[in-house]
């Protein structure tokens, strides 16, 4: 008889609350934006393209961190990443050029890669039976965006009560004390190693999946998911305050209790945040009942019509909070999809670094988003040209996915 292995873990729930922290702080970032520009008097583009420098280390830094977990242990790479992370923001709080700032976000950025999906989703997919890892994967997803909905307006609330300079102390102690979950996380062998199988060697796993026109789909697609993200992430903040007046804003914002604009972008942000947790769990749900790609082809073609929609209609308040939610729900509802995807196709030793080579690509669409925002920003005065980029890429995104060859894996060993 068949017994069903228990969905919550002590890995999952310890990846779960790392993952918490580590994007609640990530996603407050674009809060920081206005502030800082008012006190130093930078430019749009000088933020922003420290920003980016944290989105493009964060992908760099996530197939490294992914192979360290794989070569010395999750939990001392996760060490690693959290002090990482601290140092990096305790340096963003005594940045006082652009230049001191965009080297602090280097740091911050294999801070998120060493705390973030590549090592604890690879932690928690190998602890997870093969009926559970996808609703688990899934649920690890949600975690972050959790962090998101508590991040941005509790950074918010930090930024009303002390200097902006102070509440990424804050924050530096706070990813530092997740240290403290770590012994939680026991983290299991994978199964091809248990089983006694003939042991695959990173190099042949790398090169068996660089092959694979799959591998090469999946990158390309995940380019313009983290293009989406991050832009909205650091720039709909500032987007919203700035084109939602206080006064044409009274009634919507009043409403919700919200009574700043500025208060209205950090709410937009934690809005994405809930409907994500919800929009994700049901992707894992989903991805244990049909095929992967199809539903990845789907998400990206729903962000790219929200977000035309968006930007054709004319922008208020309610649509602000109406597109956060669309948005949510589509949010890193890719996460567990890819992540699954990878692990179908080329087995769970490698998880990790493989999922970090994708993710990369992930980063480089970060980077472009963010650095593009602030950059047009500057040049024309609005973000109208970033956004229909941003509308491009995705539909891109929705038919390279089509092609992908899920159904035969060509992993070495079995994943089981």
């Amino acid at each position: 008889m068949h017994t069903r292995t228990p969905l919550f873990t002590p890995v999952l729930i310890t990846g779960c609350m790392i993952i918490l922290l580590s994007f609640a702080i990530r996603a407050s970032f674009g809060v920081f934006q206005i502030p800082i520009a008012e006190e130093y008097g930078w430019l749009r583009s000088e933020f922003s393209f420290a920003i980016a420098v944290q989105n493009l280390a964060w992908g760099i830094g996530q197939p490294i961190f992914g192979a360290l977990a794989e070569k010395i242990g999750d939990r001392k790479a996760i060490i690693l990443g959290a002090v990482l992370y601290a140092i990096g923001l305790v340096w963003s709080g005594y940045a006082m050029s652009p230049s001191a700032m965009q080297a602090a976000e280097i740091l911050v950025g294999f801070g998120i890669a060493g705390t973030g999906f590549g090592v604890i989703l690879a932690v928690v997919g190998r602890a997870a039976s093969a009926e559970n890892r996808s609703m688990s994967l899934a649920i690890t997803t949600a975690a972050g965006s959790a962090g998101q909905v508590l991040g941005a307006p509790f950074a918010e609330y930090l930024l009303g009560v002390m200097p902006w300079q102070s509440v990424f102390l804050v924050f530096a102690a706070i990813i530092l004390g997740s240290i403290f979950l770590l012994p939680f996380m026991r983290a299991p062998v994978a199964p091809e190693k248990a089983a006694a199988v003939v042991e695959q060697t990173m190099g042949a796993a790398l090169r068996k999946a660089v092959r694979d026109p799959s591998f090469g789909l999946l990158f390309i697609g995940f380019f313009s998911c983290g293009y989406q993200l991050a832009f909205i992430t650091a720039h709909f903040p500032a987007f919203v305050t700035e084109l939602c007046s206080p006064i044409a804003a009274g009634g919507v914002l009043h409403n919700i209790g919200v009574t700043t604009t500025s208060a209205l972008g950090a709410v937009s942000i934690s809005l994405i945040g809930l409907f994500n947790i919800m929009g994700t769990l049901g992707a894992g749900w989903l991805g244990n009942r049909f095929s992967k790609k199809y539903l990845l082809a789907g998400i990206y073609t729903g962000r790219t019509i929200a977000a035309a929609l968006f930007i054709l209609m004319p922008i208020t308040p309610m649509s602000v909070l109406v597109f956060s939610a669309v948005m949510g729900a589509l949010w890193l509802a890719t996460v567990p999809l890819t992540s699954g995807l990878i692990a179908h196709l080329y087995g769970l030793r490698y998880m990790g670094t493989l999922y970090g080579l994708v993710f990369f690509s992930h980063q480089l669409g970060g980077f472009m988003g963010v650095w593009l925002g602030g950059r047009f920003y500057d040049m024309y005065g609005d973000y109208t040209l970033v956004w229909w980029i941003g509308v491009g890429v995705g539909a891109l995104s929705a038919l390279v996915h089509l092609p992908i060859r899920e159904n035969r894996p060509i992993r070495a060993v079995p994943a089981e």
